[in-house]
């Protein structure tokens, strides 16, 4: 039985704003069902937003992907659809129309999950890990493959300026120490 109980990471839509109710009614439900064999993590990843209200720094979880809830489940039987009925689902990310829930790729689990860890790590303690005049990669987001000069570097938000060449304009691109690596 459990032998072909192969679980796949999976993004479930959900109605913005209501990712942790969402991954609160999937738990509740799979465990009504007795299903937990099935679904053994929901996911919504957040990052900690730290902002100064009335001179008080007030940490806040931030949801990272608005609007997608991720669950490690075997979709067999009845799964997905318990999982679609579920209230402020919209539905699988990546299904074709009444077609399969797709999976996600192992690299974009770890990413993801990595996202999770780094953010987790206190962020403040690092040294900042580049320079000015740098060239850098670009590893995330839509300039995905990019090389750039790191210009300034924004150390309380952890971001760099970097100049990109893009169809041969330099363009500048405000990306976070997660978006890029060194060449």
């Amino acid at each position: 039985m459990a032998d072909n109980n192969i679980k796949k990471w999976y993004v479930v839509r959900a109605v913005s704003g209501q990712e942790n109710k969402v991954k609160a009614y999937i738990e509740t439900e799979i465990a009504r069902l007795g299903m937990e064999d099935y679904v053994s993590q929901v996911l919504v990843p957040t990052e900690k937003v730290v902002t100064v209200k009335e001179g008080k720094k007030i940490a806040k979880d931030k949801v990272y992907f608005p609007g997608y809830v991720m669950l490690e489940a075997n979709l067999v039987g009845e799964i997905p659809h318990i999982i679609k009925s579920i209230t402020s689902v919209i539905g699988f990310l990546g299904e074709t129309k009444g077609g399969e829930p797709v999976p996600l790729r192992i690299s974009e689990v770890n990413r993801m999950l990595g996202k999770v860890d780094e953010l987790a790590v206190n962020t403040d303690t690092r040294a900042i890990p580049f320079t000015i005049g740098e060239t850098i990669k670009v590893v995330d987001g839509p300039f995905n493959g990019f090389n750039g000069t790191v210009e300034k570097i924004n150390e309380e938000k952890r971001k760099l300026e970097v100049m990109v060449k893009i169809f041969g304009r330099k363009t500048p691109l405000e990306l976070s120490f997660m978006q890029v690596e060194k060449v």
